[in-house]
């Protein structure tokens, strides 16, 4: 083969990292998991899923500013078909964030202010009688469109909440005995703000456990807050955010996360750090199965964001609070001493050694 490097094919096969070392070379193709050196057909371009992700990033930061590891971890999410819980005071952009990305991809965008009169119909639209045609037609509410803002999520009653939850986990939802299916690439980001409780219904573990992510925006610095006032001396910041992608393009990132590898010793990693969470003596509840998944699909994001196709412990440890630290629910007595989950999640990661890995610096996408 001479300097040529080995190439591996077929559908769904995945790089050892000793195969990695040796040179062989793994690219990701629109549409498809077959792995080759080259395209058999030109429609199969290869995916570059680190130069799309740089576009999103550049264009929200548009907007958004002096905040992108938080958009990084939505975008995350969003790869990973997941969902982002934005717990923060009013004021720091949360709307804004969402708009952003669904411009940047082309998407709908819908709001949904949640009050507590607000009905699962509401949400999810219904079947309503046409009178000239003599017979009920369905009219799809706001959760119909891809990227959906549930504002204030937890002044919404339990009824409503859980006309949400069967959206995020099913991608669908079912009005009148019919199953109705969202169009993709779906992404719901709810907010709530954590220091007004009055009138308020908190979410339960088990939708809690349904978010990916759950993020903190938080207040910008003084040169970024200077930085955004100089931003409104012309037109609206959101004015300048074009889409830099379409949908069908995401959903072929989407695609191509999911072909990133996993090394068997980051995996037993992942578990060993969720084990970790149950076991410690301040912790009541500590992560499910479900966490250890959505730590293994973050992760694979991470890795194909940060241009590679297989998973460093790093990429492990980027996402480990923003995953598990909505999962983990604290013993009372530790809340009362002002242990927080941050803390905990920051000694189970120092306590669980990471594995050693030889960085397979030979393979590109």
């Amino acid at each position: 083969m001479g300097n040529r490097p080995e190439c591996i094919q077929g559908p769904r096969r995945r790089l050892s990292y000793q195969q990695a070392r040796r040179g062989v070379r793994l690219l990701l193709f629109q549409g498809t998991e077959n792995v080759a050196d080259n395209p058999p057909e030109k429609t199969r371009a290869p995916l570059d899923v680190t130069a799309i992700s740089r576009r999103i990033i550049a264009n929200v930061e548009q907007v958004i500013v002096g905040k992108r590891a938080q958009i990084i971890h939505v975008l995350v999410a969003w790869y990973c078909e997941g969902h982002v819980l934005l717990e923060d005071v009013p004021g720091v952009a949360k709307t804004m964030l969402a708009r952003a990305f669904a411009r940047s991809v082309g998407c709908t965008f819908k709001r949904i202010q949640c009050t507590p009169d607000l009905l699962p119909t509401d949400v999810t639209g219904g079947s309503i009688f046409n009178q000239k045609l003599s017979e009920f037609e369905f009219r799809p509410g706001p959760i119909f469109a891809q990227v959906v803002l549930a504002d204030e999520i937890n002044r919404a009653t339990p009824r409503t909440q859980a006309a949400l939850l069967e959206a995020m986990a099913e991608g669908s939802v079912t009005i009148d005995g019919a199953t109705h299916r969202l169009q993709p690439p779906f992404l719901l980001i709810a907010t709530q703000n954590p220091i007004d409780h009055e009138g308020t219904f908190p979410l339960p573990e088990a939708q809690l456990d349904r978010f990916l992510v759950k993020l903190s925006l938080g207040y910008p610095q003084l040169d970024e807050e200077v930085q955004m006032l100089d931003m409104l001396k012309r037109e609206h910041p959101l004015e300048k955010v074009q889409p830099v992608l379409t949908a069908e393009q995401l959903a072929a990132c989407q695609r191509a996360v999911r072909t990133v590898h996993v090394d068997a010793k980051i995996r037993r990693y992942i578990a060993e750090i969720v084990h970790a969470t149950r076991a410690h003596h301040d912790v009541r509840l500590g992560g499910s199965p479900r966490a250890s998944i959505a730590l293994y699909r973050t992760a694979q994001a991470v890795a194909a964001i940060r241009g590679r196709t297989y998973v460093e412990p790093d990429d492990v440890k980027q996402m480990v609070q923003s995953v598990l630290g909505h999962r983990i629910i604290l013993q009372p007595e530790s809340r009362l001493q002002n242990v927080t989950v941050a803390e905990i999640l920051t000694d189970v990661m120092d306590e669980t050694k990471a594995p050693l890995m030889e960085a397979p610096a030979a393979v590109r996408t």
